[in-house]
């Protein structure tokens, strides 16, 4: 077996066998510098699991830098009745989901499918998708990134880019720093993007 699949494998079983417990948090780990050549072992520890805060909010679990760029995860929180992104695509991400609690609904193209606890779902690159909870209930899922650091991205979008730190939701310095995120991290939207969010938002009753 390649290096490179071994890793993404290993990456894969390690999280399926940590999530049934409870959610796990980075401690005390040394994420491995890109310019080394060996990977070094970590260990996650349990934690609580992430709050929504009334909306979404994103914690980091493995980062790429602790696999040599080949996986990274985050927990996601989404409160009930709350929309995700606007429809979107990656130019060079792969993206799975594992739902840990309640349901997730994933639009891929034209098709939404609905994703339960235990349920598993592969967006690769270069397809149109986003998500939403149409539920009454919290949904909690463990978003997995291949080949791209994009818990950077979840990182400065939800933690750094706030209202707090100077960035009020539809300044003009919030745009100028999500558009520089999306040409980084090859992120697309469609003209027609925020106008497809909001007629899902209309249709499921969403915030």
């Amino acid at each position: 077996m390649e290096r490179r699949d071994f890793l993404q494998t290993t990456s894969l079983l390690a999280a399926c066998g940590l999530l049934p417990g409870a959610a796990l948090q980075a401690r005390s780990v040394n994420p491995l510098s890109p310019a080394s050549d060996s990977l070094q072992p970590f260990l996650l520890a349990p934690s609580e699991a992430l709050s929504d805060k009334g909306s979404m909010d994103i914690r980091v679990w493995v980062r790429s830098a602790m696999t040599g760029g080949v996986y990274s995860c985050v927990e996601c929180a989404v409160a009930p009745k709350v929309m995700g992104p606007p429809p979107h695509l990656h130019k060079e991400l792969d993206e799975l989901m594992f739902v840990l609690n309640g349901t997730a609904s994933v639009m891929v193209g034209n098709d939404i499918v609905e994703v339960p606890a235990g349920g598993w779902h592969f967006r690769p690159r270069n397809l149109r998708h986003t998500f939403w909870n149409a539920s009454e209930q919290p949904l909690r899922f463990i978003d997995m990134y291949f080949n791209q650091p994009f818990e950077l991205f979840l990182e400065r979008i939800f933690h750094e880019l706030t209202p707090e730190r100077g960035f009020p939701e539809g300044s003009p310095q919030l745009h100028r720093e999500r558009d520089l995120l999306n040409e980084q991290y090859g992120l697309v939207y469609a003209p027609t993007a925020f106008d497809e969010r909001q007629a899902i938002v209309a249709k499921y009753g969403l915030k």
